[in-house]
């Protein structure tokens, strides 16, 4: 018994969950608006046969009238004609007529009461009608709203920068890296250069420069002095460059 209890128990539970998953409160409501709407018509019709029913009893009872003042008027007719046996007939006719006449009138009063009483339920229950869909067309609305905000939700949850937090810091590290990788070998590439040798290369060439300057002077001195015999001129041209090859190495 205890096993069957617990397996009656999970059938339960498992068919609670299929018709709650099932059901959609937004569906639900509009059919329910739905169901309120189409309730008229058939309340109309309703009413509308109770109304009928009063307009035959109405119909009823003025003919139940007209037929006991027309016997009434025979009555009187018979009584003064001396004619008491037909007013008799008559007198019999009249009171079962007057006996339909209070049943109609007793019943037109219970119609007219259905009819008062049901026009009072269609008023109740169109008051009630609209206070309900009122309610649905907020819920549903509401509902709708909390659909968007969710999808804003979703949407804004997708901008989070947490989640982007260890890829974009995986990214500046990696830069960092790379930057500081390629200042080291700025730094290693410009120890690597010889900037004293360089500077005194360039002293050198400097003091090179000079040197010629100083001996196109000097040639151009000699040309204004005695001219010196050919192969002297020679010899003083060449032994200068001599001097300057000499203290070029010499600042090395």
């Amino acid at each position: 018994m205890g096993m069957w209890q617990r397996l009656k128990r999970v059938g339960r539970s498992f068919v609670g969950f299929f018709v709650s998953s099932m059901e959609d409160p937004e569906m639900i409501l509009e059919q329910n608006m739905r169901d309120l709407n189409d309730q008229i018509p058939k309340m109309n019709q309703s009413i509308a046969m109770v109304r009928a029913n009063v307009t035959l009893l109405e119909k009823d009872l003025a003919k139940y009238k007209n037929e006991v003042a027309d016997l009434t008027s025979k009555i009187k007719a018979a009584i003064q004609a001396d004619r008491d046996d037909i007013a008799a007939t008559y007198a019999i006719q009249l009171q079962q007529l007057k006996s339909h006449l209070h049943q109609t009138e007793g019943q037109l009063e219970a119609a007219q009461a259905a009819y008062e009483k049901s026009l009072d339920v269609k008023k109740g229950f169109i008051r009630e009608k609209d206070r309900k869909i009122r309610e649905a067309q907020q819920a549903l609305q509401d509902h709708r709203r909390a659909q968007w905000q969710s999808k804003v939700a979703d949407t804004l949850e997708s901008f989070e920068v947490v989640g982007l937090d260890a890829t974009h810091d995986e990214m500046i590290r990696k830069i960092e890296e790379k930057t500081a990788m390629n200042e080291a070998r700025m730094e290693m590439a410009l120890d690597s250069i010889d900037h004293q040798g360089m500077q005194i290369e360039e002293d050198a060439e400097k003091i090179r420069a000079q040197e010629l300057v100083k001996q196109f002077k000097l040639q151009m001195g000699s040309e204004q002095a005695p001219a010196l015999s050919g192969q002297a001129a020679v010899d003083s041209v060449e032994e200068e460059p001599t001097k300057t090859i000499g203290k070029k190495v010499e600042v090395e």
